[in-house]
């Protein structure tokens, strides 16, 4: 659907997940959202305990996976960081998330980025009549979810949900965060899918190779 945006009012994009390691296909997602819908900034935050990877592989400790997004996210004055479901005992539901940031800024425009993969699943979401009332849903586009597929999901879900649904149109980038450790586990460079300073720690800390340090939040 077409945007309508209201004269004076904050337009922030929400930029949820492991980040086990973010990579460079979070930061074109994020970016691509920031300029394609006209966003103020995108706040990237890091789940502790996302519902769906709830029994997902050991990787980087909470307050590893922090510190890679924030050097990330460094570069880009139009990025911040939100920790607040690092800091939340149990799982983090986006529903809390955005009951929380609506109740702090009634005023604010919020648009969650995700994935094609994750709007083709968003029903089976906790509570998405929730998630719908407080944002605005920008989902990318896939080479294995073809446009009308999105569009025809994106309708299901106006009508079940009165969901605002905006599809992102970004190039396929092949780069997944379980790839991503696989190749540090092989000690092969990921030097092409991160940026600089996420490499750079990860090979400090030697966070997926085994003997990493264990920190925690």
């Amino acid at each position: 659907m077409d945007a309508i945006w209201k004269a004076g009012k904050l337009r922030t994009g929400i930029m949820g997940g492991t980040f086990d390691p973010i990579h460079n296909g979070h930061l074109a997602l994020a970016d691509t959202a920031y300029r394609q819908l006209g966003l103020d900034h995108v706040l990237f935050l890091p789940a502790r305990i996302p519902p769906h990877k709830q029994n997902r592989p050991a990787g980087a400790t909470p307050l590893q996976r922090v510190r890679m997004t924030q050097l990330a996210i460094s570069g880009y004055p139009y990025f911040s960081l939100d920790q607040e479901e690092m800091c939340r005992d149990g799982i983090s539901y986006t529903k809390d998330t955005l009951l929380r940031l609506k109740r702090n800024e009634p005023e604010t425009e919020f648009f969650f980025i995700i994935g094609a993969d994750s709007l083709m699943s968003f029903d089976t979401w906790y509570h998405p009549e929730i998630i719908c009332s407080c944002c605005h849903l920008a989902a990318a586009i896939r080479d294995d979810f073809p446009l009308e597929v999105l569009q025809k999901k994106s309708e299901e879900l106006e009508a079940r949900f009165q969901a605002s649904v905006f599809i992102l149109n970004i190039p396929k980038m092949d780069i997944s965060s379980t790839m991503l450790r696989g190749l540090c586990r092989q000690e092969k460079s990921i030097r092409t899918y991160v940026p600089e300073a996420v490499a750079d720690y990860i090979e400090e800390n030697n966070i997926y190779g085994g003997s990493g340090q264990n920190e925690q939040l």
